[in-house]
């Protein structure tokens, strides 16, 4: 019994050793700072037991240090963090710390480290990274490194994240040792050179841009015979390229023969150069167009007509006739025909809350271009009267004919929810169908989340997020009652079609389209096909929502891109097995985006909402939760 009692005081004398080590380190980090809001680390406090500002604990241990947006600046003294045995996360993101990296190679058990969007300057050691097998999520992005990306960064074996966009970092590419593992990258923003190795062609162009130098098929992009070429510089022996200040080759000394040939040669190559690099622009901007995501920008289009044409005759008698025009345009709630029977100017009005428009409206309309959706393209078109408007042009919403297909609409548009954006209006032909719906100034949820990781994404904090998820919630809940008899309710929702209004309310768009759309072409234009029952079993059903409704609660708490979203499955994140993984090692919390996590106190609701999020997602539909379910979980949650 004494033995035991002598064993109990030695343990509970290990932890508050324990305790008081992990104290005095943080106030020693403390001290190596210059400025910065750490109030609450005082002496004698305990930083687990009141909950120190940025401090995350394990029971009595300190585990991570989340320390973003403090306005820290002077050293970081890590032979203080190395005084902090169970450190596995820093994050000093968005302070001012100036020159080279601090020595955190010496904390060889660091899972995750996070230094974006401070002053870090200068060459990165190409061995710094050897030591730290253990990392796993690395962002140094938005400082002022440059040289070489150390090849020891490369080489870790369980590298999921790596964000380096925004430096100064030159040189190529060193090759990927363990691709399987990298889930997101992104080396934008540098100065990087040569081709982009096959280790890193499952990342799209969006990774590489911003680098000149740079080529390969991901950018549209030939590499010359010196791209191509293996990296002198890293074999022993290799002959060093020969070149003058321009980049030309110089023919080597006593070997003038041939020189005029060889100018002509320069001559039609850099002709030929420039060609490819013209070819190059524009199918990227083609691309860019097309996709799907183009959505994500929002920088001035050009304006164009919207590309819908009047028949002639009756484009002539709308110009002697505008006054006429302006009267019919505003005359019907009901969508009454405009102009001639079957033609592309009858527009059918299957909501009125914005008032009555026609198609002469639209016409007038400069319109701009926002993206190519799964189920067809997408315009912006402001009416004179200053309603702003979003045009879907539907080809594939081809399933009814007019009657049925009209009918279908009004019943869409009779519906109010305030988590719901009814369509305005719509006209039919046969070739395609166009959906009118109110423009919401703030865009989508996937722009406002992935678009732009500066202003409009900062404002997503905690609550804002929790709002829009239980606004999803409720949206889909009052779609599923509506259209309870189809197959799948809503079966296209992801967060390219979340509207958010100028209070961060989410809204439901694109929805109860499958019994419209062209049975051939549901599986590429709708979400809900691209569930794992439909995967395997070709069959969808109100469960296949739940799975849309959980890849977007992911989506939203991690703030990644899943890569569920893309066709081929390429870029983005394998969001599912990715939080799947982390519950499995029972680490959660490191999941969520450091933008909500960093200082909060609503860890623990956060981990509540991925949990929701992953038995959403279920790989078998009968073990995914009830919508009803889901919904009453996440309202369970409180910020």
């Amino acid at each position: 019994m004494a033995a035991v009692r002598f064993l109990l005081l030695l343990l509970l004398s290990s932890l508050s050793s324990s305790q008081s080590d992990d104290e005095q380190a943080l106030l020693q980090l403390k001290k190596s700072f210059k400025r910065g809001n750490l109030d609450s680390w005082a002496p004698g406090s305990g930083p687990c037991k009141e909950k120190w500002l940025g401090v995350q604990c394990s029971g009595d241990s300190v585990v991570g240090l989340h320390l973003s947006g403090l306005q820290l600046a002077g050293q970081i003294d890590v032979q203080a963090l190395l005084q902090i045995r169970g450190l596995k996360a820093v994050s000093f993101i968005n302070n001012s710390f100036t020159g080279p990296i601090p020595e955190f190679n010496n904390l060889t058990a660091l899972r995750a480290m996070y230094l974006s969007q401070n002053q870090f300057s200068g060459e990165i050691p190409r061995d710094f990274f050897y030591p730290m097998e253990s990392l796993k999520k690395v962002w140094l992005n938005q400082n002022k490194f440059s040289g070489r990306i150390p090849d020891s960064l490369m080489q870790l074996p369980h590298l999921v994240e790596l964000h380096l966009e925004s430096n100064q970092f030159s040189g190529r590419i060193p090759r990927l040792n363990h691709p399987e593992v990298l889930t997101s990258l992104d080396l934008s923003g540098n100065k990087l050179q040569g081709p982009i190795p096959p280790s890193l062609s499952k990342f799209d162009a969006r990774s590489f841009q911003g680098n000149d130098g740079l080529c390969g098929t991901i950018l549209s992009k030939d590499c010359n015979e010196s791209d191509q070429s293996d990296d002198n510089d890293d074999k022993p022996g290799s002959k060093i390229d020969q070149s003058d200040s321009t980049g030309a080759s110089v023919p080597p000394a006593g070997k003038n023969q041939g020189s005029n040939a060889n100018a002509v040669v320069i001559v039609i190559g850099s002709i030929a150069a420039v060609v490819l690099l013209v070819i190059a622009i524009v199918m990227a901007k083609r691309r860019r167009r097309d996709d799907e995501f183009s959505v994500l920008s929002k920088e001035p289009l050009k304006e164009e007509v919207l590309p819908v044409k009047v028949p002639e005759a009756q484009s002539t008698s709308t110009k002697r006739k505008p006054s006429e025009s302006s009267r019919r345009s505003s005359s019907s709630k009901k969508g009454s025909s405009h102009g001639s029977k079957g033609g592309m100017s009858d527009l059918v009005m299957v909501n009125d809350e914005k008032g009555a428009f026609g198609m002469q409206d639209l016409m007038k309309a400069a319109a701009e271009v926002l993206g190519n959706g799964g189920l067809g393209s997408a315009y912006k078109a402001v009416m004179g009267n200053g309603l702003a408007v979003v045009v879907k042009r539907m080809k594939e919403l081809n399933r009814l004919g007019k009657e049925a297909f009209v009918a279908e609409m009004k019943r869409i548009g009779k519906l109010r929810h305030p988590n719901v954006l009814t369509p305005l209006a719509c006209h039919f032909k046969r070739e395609e169908k166009l959906v009118v719906s109110e423009y919401m100034p703030k865009g989508s949820l996937l722009y406002v989340l992935h678009g732009d990781r500066g202003i409009i994404h900062s404002n997503l904090n905690w609550p804002t997020r929790l709002k829009i998820i239980k606004g999803i919630a409720d949206g889909m809940g009052f779609i599923h009652a509506e259209f309870a008899a189809y197959e799948v309710p809503h079966g296209n929702l992801k967060s390219s079609n979340v509207l958010l209004n100028d209070n961060y309310e989410p809204l439901l768009s694109d929805f109860a389209f499958q019994p419209l759309t062209n049975p051939s072409f549901l599986p590429q234009g709708l979400f809900a096909y691209k569930s794992p029952e439909y995967l395997k079993t070709q069959q969808v059903s109100p469960k296949s929502d739940v799975y849309c409704l959980g890849i977007l609660i992911l989506e939203i708490i991690t703030g990644k891109f899943p890569s569920q979203y893309l066709a081929n499955g390429k870029g983005g994140i394998d969001i599912v097995h990715w939080v799947q993984i982390a519950i499995d090692e029972k680490q959660v919390a490191d999941l969520i985006d450091p933008e909500i996590s960093h200082g909060s106190s609503s860890i623990h609701q956060m981990v509540q909402l991925l949990q929701i999020g992953a038995a959403c997602t279920e790989n078998n539909p009968d073990q995914r939760l009830q919508l009803k379910e889901a919904i009453d979980k996440i309202h369970e949650v409180n910020p």
